[in-house]
């Protein structure tokens, strides 16, 4: 498979501290043209934040783009998305099994050996980081850097998902480095009078 070289996530705590609503946010990214979109939502997922995912399920399904939940496999299976689990969720197999075989799935990872780790799980693609620090994370792993992500390109022949500190500055050193997609956070959004605009640059610069 083939992921789009960017990869927004538009985490619902940044959105709204930048006055922005959730679906707001992920109508304009489409626009833009985006093509993949994560949901994340750290919190508790209330019936007002399933409406905002459902939502935003709607406008990937009317944008042609995919959509990934973070953590949750049942939100996930319930909005037809793909899926995307770190370390400390729940298992890739057993995500597997509510997903169904056709959705997309996508595991974080750390170091070598998780990645290796993750050759024998049912998974899509890969996430490796963080590449540079963040802040974006409450207890963020060690920093993996460009010289490792060379490294771990070398482990894996499924898609490889950089994430963590990732700007318009650095990201062409690190596609340059093996990542297939850079996932972006922080530097993807802004003020949504440049919304817009800021995921266009991300769209060009990530080609």
């Amino acid at each position: 498979m083939r992921l789009p070289r960017f990869y927004p996530i538009l985490d619902t705590s940044v959105s709204e501290r930048l006055g922005m609503k959730p679906e707001a946010a992920a109508a304009i990214i489409l626009e833009a043209g985006a093509r993949i979109l994560q949901f994340r939502h750290k919190g508790d997922f209330s019936r007002a934040v399933f409406a905002q995912a459902e939502q935003i399920a709607r406008l990937c399904r009317q944008a042609g783009a995919q959509l990934v939940v973070n953590d949750r496999a049942d939100i996930a299976a319930l909005l037809d998305a793909g899926l995307h689990v770190g370390q400390e969720d729940l298992p890739p197999g057993a995500a597997r099994r509510i997903l169904g075989p056709e959705r997309l799935l996508g595991l974080s990872t750390h170091n070598a050996a998780q990645l290796a780790a993750a050759e024998a799980e049912p998974v899509d693609y890969v996430a490796a980081g963080p590449i540079f620090a963040t802040m974006t994370k409450e207890r963020p792993d060690p920093v993996v850097g460009l010289e490792q992500l060379a490294s771990l390109r070398r482990l894996t022949r499924r898609p490889l998902v950089a994430i963590g500190g990732i700007t318009r500055q650095n990201a062409a050193a690190v596609l340059a480095a093996g990542a297939d997609s850079v996932a972006v956070i922080a530097d993807a959004l802004c003020e949504p009078k440049q919304l817009r605009g800021r995921i266009e640059e991300w769209i060009r610069i990530a080609g």
